[in-house]
């Protein structure tokens, strides 16, 4: 049995549309963010170490020497002959359009690139962004927006210093769903002040507001980060690897099946990870997700539309 049985997962999605694999190549152009550089704050989000984020990119390289290098270690490992130049690291709209539109046709010049995914906040998609991410989409490439939007709590998303808000989010998402750009909302699993009800929570409010695809992520404590530092005073705990192989269960089984699952975890190389020790393994997690959800003879969308501890989402409502 294998998780796509089981899943609606990205590979099999492009598997399905393009005829043949279709891997990400992820990117570093340099970017930075708002809540970084002082337009909104110092720092970055609590948890935030991006080289854990993209440990393969490399900002000090062109983009076509980072594509060359990722195409050479994707042939080893996968039979993968198209790519999605996935811009990952940082905010990746957060320059003047102009800027963006050369940087992004930069990738999409190489032969086999059939699409673009560019990863940013919700707080940095003006209706420029759109347009030109429209106009992409239109001519036939496949076009993703990724919104890290980690919570739907304002309260949680000031606790990690994410410089934004829940309403920013859905004024952008409902932006690029009426424009057709698909949209793929990131959402972290453990944190800080968070139940399981949160983040049922922030669920259906991420699909009554419209989405296409989803990241779920474990939060995982890295080096040079303030999150770093609340786990050694002991004012953070994270996830057991048991627990959240559960509650990520939960929330595929309540996700309807058309939504497509693009990462149901998250790793950390072992030279930044510091905690917990479980997300330095891909597979394992893959696997105990894929086990349990044989074990309860489950599947996504299974649970769609019911209601979890509808008192406890009420009160963390």
């Amino acid at each position: 049995m294998i998780l796509s049985d089981r899943i609606n997962t990205f590979g099999q999605d492009l598997l399905r549309r393009h005829g043949e694999r279709v891997h990400k190549i992820a990117l570093d152009a340099g970017f930075t963010c708002p809540n970084r550089d002082g337009t909104k704050g110092r720092g970055g989000c609590s948890f935030c170490n991006n080289v854990s984020f993209s440990p393969d990119a490399d900002a000090q390289l062109d983009l076509a020497t980072q594509i060359a290098k990722a195409r050479t270690a994707i042939a080893r490992r996968t039979r993968a002959r198209k790519f999605i130049a996935y811009f990952q690291a940082y905010t990746n709209t957060y320059d003047k359009v102009d800027a963006l539109e050369l940087l992004y046709h930069e990738a999409l010049k190489e032969p086999d690139m059939v699409g673009l995914a560019v990863g940013t906040r919700p707080d940095c998609v003006s209706s420029d962004v759109l347009d030109l991410l429209e106009r992409f989409r239109d001519r036939g490439l496949e076009v993703w927006l990724e919104l890290g939007l980690q919570s739907s709590f304002d309260k949680t998303l000031e606790r990690v210093n994410r410089g934004h808000t829940f309403a920013e989010y859905q004024t952008t998402a409902l932006a690029a769903r009426q424009r057709g750009i698909p949209l793929c909302t990131h959402l972290i699993v453990g944190l800080p002040g968070e139940t399981e009800a949160h983040c049922h929570a922030t669920l259906d409010r991420v699909l009554e507001t419209g989405v296409d695809g989803l990241k779920l992520h474990p939060l995982h404590v890295v080096k040079h980060t303030l999150l770093a530092h609340q786990w050694r005073q002991g004012e953070y705990a994270p996830l057991s690897r048991e627990e959240y192989i559960s509650m990520a269960v939960n929330l595929i089984e309540r996700t309807p099946d058309n939504i497509i699952y693009h990462r149901v975890t998250a790793t950390a190389s072992r030279d930044v990870l510091l905690a917990p020790a479980w997300c330095a393994e891909k597979w394992n997690v893959l696997n105990g997700i894929e086990f349990e959800l044989r074990q309860r003879d489950s599947r996504q969308g299974i649970r769609a539309g019911s209601a979890f501890g509808i008192e406890e989402l009420r009160r963390v409502a």
